[in-house]
Formats: C-alpha cells, sequence, structure tokens
C-alpha cells in the first residue's frame, strides 16, 4: 500500500481532505457564533465550590496549579458552604472569599442541611443577595466562563449548587460549567437519589457539566474519612460512622480529588505555556469553549509518561543555552534528539498515548461513540511531540468516536518532563453509571412511598 510524505495511506489521505473541509465549515460556524481566544492565551475560568466536596476540590485545584506552575482561575475562586469546614479545605483560599449560608437557621435550633438539597436550596434562594455580593470578589471581566464545583449526592452541594449557577447566569454573560462528583453506590441510596435529580438539574441550568464518578474511583471502597459533602464531622458525628483517618484535605477522597484536579488544570490551563512556535497544530484554547458548546454531560481522559531526564552537566548546558541564544548546544547535551524529523518509534508513542487517554480511566466511564465533540491536547516538550504520531492519534479518535468534529492541538512546554495527552468527550449518552443511579434512585423513591415519606427534588424553582 502506497503511502504519502506523511505517512498516509490513500484512503486515509482521501478522509484527511473530507475532515478538512468539514473542520472549515465548523471553523466558519464558530466564528459565527462570536467564541474567540487569542491565540496562544488559556482559557481563564471562576471557580466556585459549593459544599464540603467542592470546597476540597478548589483547594485540590490551587494546589495542582502551584505544583504544574499552570493558572487555571488566577485567583478567582470563591467557597460556600453550609457549615464551617473542620478540615484544610481552605488553604489556598483568602477568608474574605468564604461564604457560609444558612447559619443563621442553625444558630436558631441547632440544626443543620443534614443532607436535604430542598432545604440547601432554599436557604441558596433565600440569601441570594448575600451570595451576589459575594460574587463581587469574582474579577468577571477578566475570565472567560465560570467553573461551578459540587458533590451531587449531598445537600448542600446538589440542592445549593444549582441555584447558585442560577444566581451567576442572571448577571453575568459567560458560560457557566459545572463540574459534579457522583456518589459511590457505598454512599447509600439516599445520595444516589440526591444525586440524579441534582445531576438532572445542574444539566438542565450549566452549559456542559463534567461528571466524575466515586465509584469508579474508589473502586467500590468507602473512604474511611468519612467526610462526604456536609456529612456531619467531629462532636456532631455518628458513633457508627467509621473512624477518620488523616487525609491531605481532611476526607477519605484526598487521592481522588487530586487527580480530578489534576485533569481539570491540564484541560482547561492549556495554552498556559506559550513558547514561540509555527507548530501546525498548536493548541487554541478557544477549542476547549467549542467543545463544550454541546451542553450535556462530558468527561476527561488522561494519560502521560516521563520522559528521560539528561545529567547534572547536561541540564546546565542546556539551560544556558536557553537562556542565551547566541550560546550553541552541543548535540550530546539533548536529552532527546533534535530536529523536525519524526521517527517511527516517536510517532508510535505518541499515536499510543492518545489512544490510552482515551481508554483510560475516564472522569466518567462511557461509551466512547456517543461524545457529540471530542477534543486532544497533547503537551510536552517541542522535541518530543510527532505531528505523524499526533495526526494518527486524532484519526483514530475520529474513527473511535465515529464523529468528524475531533479539535486537537499541542501546547509546547520545553521544561516539562512528562509528556500528556489530555481527551474531553462532550455530550456522552452512553452511561451505564448514570442509568445505574437513576434506577437506584427510582428504587429508593418508591421505598420511600411505600413508607408515607416524602424526598423532594434538588431543583431551583
Amino acid at each position: 500500500m502506497e503511502h504519502d510524505d506523511h505517512g498516509f495511506s490513500h484512503a486515509e489521505r482521501v478522509h484527511e481532505d473530507h475532515r478538512n473541509a468539514e473542520h472549515i465549515t465548523s471553523a466558519i460556524r464558530h466564528a459565527e457564533s462570536g467564541v474567540h481566544l487569542p491565540r496562544g492565551e488559556a482559557v481563564k475560568l471562576a471557580v466556585v465550590g459549593v459544599g464540603n466536596a467542592g470546597c476540597r476540590l478548589v483547594n485540590q485545584i490551587l494546589e495542582a496549579e502551584q505544583t504544574t506552575g499552570r493558572n487555571l482561575c488566577n485567583g478567582n475562586t470563591l467557597l460556600i458552604n453550609s457549615t464551617e469546614p473542620t478540615f484544610d479545605a481552605t488553604a489556598h483560599v483568602p477568608e474574605a472569599r468564604r461564604l457560609t449560608i444558612g447559619d443563621v437557621y442553625w444558630e436558631a435550633d441547632g440544626t443543620d442541611i443534614d443532607g436535604d438539597p430542598d432545604l440547601a436550596a432554599e436557604i441558596a434562594r433565600e440569601e441570594k443577595n448575600d451570595i451576589i455580593r459575594a460574587f463581587d470578589h469574582i474579577e468577571f471581566h477578566e475570565v472567560d466562563g465560570i467553573l461551578v464545583i459540587a458533590g451531587l449526592g449531598r445537600g448542600t452541594g446538589g440542592g445549593a449548587g444549582a441555584v447558585v449557577i442560577d444566581h451567576l447566569k442572571a448577571i453575568c454573560d459567560e458560560p457557566v460549567y459545572a463540574v459534579g462528583v457522583l456518589p459511590a453506590d457505598s454512599e447509600g441510596e439516599q445520595e444516589a437519589l440526591t444525586a440524579a435529580r441534582s445531576l438532572q438539574s445542574f444539566v438542565s441550568k450549566a452549559d456542559n457539566v463534567i461528571a466524575f464518578d466515586n465509584d469508579a474511583w474508589l473502586d467500590g471502597e468507602r473512604p474511611t474519612g468519612g467526610a462526604l459533602d456536609n456529612r456531619p464531622e467531629d462532636d456532631t458525628a455518628d458513633d457508627e460512622a467509621p473512624p477518620s483517618r488523616p487525609e491531605s484535605d481532611g476526607s477519605g477522597y484526598a487521592a481522588v480529588n487530586a487527580a480530578l484536579a489534576e485533569r481539570l488544570v491540564a484541560l482547561f490551563a492549556a495554552g498556559e505555556f506559550r513558547e514561540p512556535s509555527a507548530e501546525e497544530y498548536r493548541m487554541d484554547p478557544s477549542d476547549i469553549i467549542r467543545a463544550l458548546d454541546t451542553g450535556g454531560v462530558s468527561t476527561i481522559g488522561y494519560a502521560s509518561f516521563d520522559l528521560p531526564q539528561p545529567g547534572r552537566l547536561r541540564s546546565w548546558v542546556r539551560a544556558l543555552s536557553d537562556r542565551f541564544a547566541w550560546i550553541p548546544e552541543p548535540s550530546w547535551a539533548s536529552a532527546t534528539p533534535r530536529g523536525d524529523e519524526d521517527t517511527p518509534t516517536d510517532a508510535a508513542k505518541i499515536n499510543r498515548l492518545v489512544r490510552e487517554a482515551a481508554r483510560s480511566k475516564l472522569t466518567l466511564p462511557c461509551e466512547v461513540s456517543s461524545a457529540e465533540r471530542a477534543l486532544v491536547v497533547l503537551s510536552g516538550p517541542s522535541k518530543t511531540v510527532s505531528r505523524q504520531g499526533f495526526e494518527g492519534g486524532r484519526y483514530w479518535l475520529e474513527k473511535e468516536a465515529d464523529i468528524v468534529d475531533v479539535m486537537a492541538g499541542d501546547e509546547l512546554n520545553e521544561r516539562a518532563t512528562a509528556l500528556t495527552a489530555v481527551v474531553l468527550l462532550s455530550n456522552v449518552t452512553d452511561v451505564d453509571r448514570i442509568t445505574e443511579i437513576q434506577e437506584t434512585a427510582v428504587e429508593h423513591q418508591q421505598s420511600l412511598r411505600t413508607e408515607g415519606k416524602q424526598y423532594g427534588t434538588a431543583r431551583s424553582e
């Protein structure tokens, strides 16, 4: 079979030409919609955490920013909770950016939300003015969108979170996205019922909902921290609750929270590193917004591998060469071969990395082919980014997802010590986990009715 200079067969090249034509049409459509960010500038989001889980995740995102050197929100954060957190969920968030709602009620009768999303939604509506005033801390003119993060299985996150989205959409023109954390089976049937209703509410209100499935990431084991969203803590904790174990974020979810934060930062902060380059596939951050224009529920895949590092002398020589352009870099100082030519090994690694990201443990496991749009971002030093391998991975994703609208770009970061691929699958519709939660919710609601009990919804209206 004959191949062209880029390694494509005739059939693949025909498909590539057709895809390019489709992308031109898509680009015209997106241009007419007014979505535009200067190329090379990353998307900037304000991040609002609602409930215990949301507060922890905002803290983890800020920690991930410090670790990676990326900048997703530039300090534009806000925490909204129904109780004053006793864990270290606010380490990176100033006190002025924390709002406690419902405290008047707790002082009056000594109770709290106790997982009731209707009560949380009612309080968030009644304290609208306080929430709107708290929004003054967000620099709306500096952001391209808002990211509301909440655990959907508990009262404050699921109930108040939906109302917070309403309040935000009423005062700003930027898109409001959400990150919704689904409870594990072991967290209980009532949490499943709350999550099913909260997810429906979030999807109807937010411009897109990126979901994270605790059940898949916790491998069916209940975290020993016992500090779920709004679950009682300290002196008010249930005597029969499992003993707590110290974690870096005060809950039993430290590892999974860190994994989600890593993926969110890798996706939304893509384009933060702006290296001079004429790469054909350079990342266009506007594509992230375009990919999320579908609405619905989305999921993120992630894969990376560490790159071989040069010795101390090589690092010193390369640092001098990078800082002073007039100092030539000896060939022996390169960690990887220089030049524009792709080697079969490099291309194969990149292709495999993209496939691994799409096939990895997604934030929400789903059928890849059910996605409406897809976005793939490759990040690493320019010498490790193979155009042929990247395009091959993109071509594979188009066939695997069975969609034409696969946006892609690379982010060249010469200081990176790893090569990473992030895949966003937008508006996925074939999701077994959501079906399972909905079935559990229906069964639990029927049992409540049999017992003569009622359980409201997490709707804001």
